[in-house]
């Protein structure tokens, strides 16, 4: 099984929880955003993400170019729920 196959499984499952009128909401919130064209401006699979400098958590500029020259950078994106 490959991995998006692994993927859509896994969809599958979680969505199978969630009531009827709930996934309704949620698909057509997607798809309102698909046709919004937001898909057009995002980074295609492969390439590589413009540099940035960001605050760390104590309030200092660090840079992605300061952190890739110590090697791979993973970057995790969270949506608070604040």
């Amino acid at each position: 099984m490959n991995l998006q196959d692994k993927l859509d499984n896994l969809r599958d499952q979680l969505e199978a929880g969630i009531p009827a009128d709930t996934l309704a909401i949620m698909h057509n919130s997607t798809a309102e955003l698909v046709s919004s064209g937001i898909m057009d401006d995002v980074l295609n699979v492969g390439a590589s993400a413009p540099a940035f400098t960001l605050c760390d958590q104590n309030g200092n500029d660090i840079s992605s170019a300061d952190l890739l020259s110590q090697g791979p950078l993973v970057l995790t994106f969270y949506r608070g729920v604040w």
